[in-house]
């Protein structure tokens, strides 16, 4: 059995945002824009048997994958002798203080 790594995986991130993705307003606002259709070529989508066709939402400039696992180890997945298990009220008291 493989050793758990001490720090979440970038894989494991790379699956969560692409969920967030998939059901973003972002993603669906792409599709409506062109209804439903590849801005290429113009088939449109359809889930008639035999003649399926699914489309994907292409990011023209790319996805800076590394500059997203960095920020997020930065901001959220820090080490965790910098995180510290408090209860909701203190949370809230010292998130605020933070502002």
């Amino acid at each position: 059995m493989a050793k758990k790594l001490p720090y979440t995986p970038n894989s494991r991130i790379r699956s969560a945002l692409r969920v967030l993705w998939m059901r973003s307003r972002e993603r669906a606002a792409a599709m409506r824009q062109t209804d439903y259709r590849c801005a290429y070529c113009g088939v449109k989508q359809s889930a008639a048997k035999g003649r399926e066709v699914k489309l994907q939402v292409h990011h023209i400039d790319g996805v800076d994958w590394d500059g997203i696992f960095e920020q997020l180890r930065k901001r959220l997945l820090h080490d965790p002798s910098r995180l510290a298990p408090v209860c909701k009220a203190c949370h809230e008291r010292l998130t605020r203080e933070q502002k």
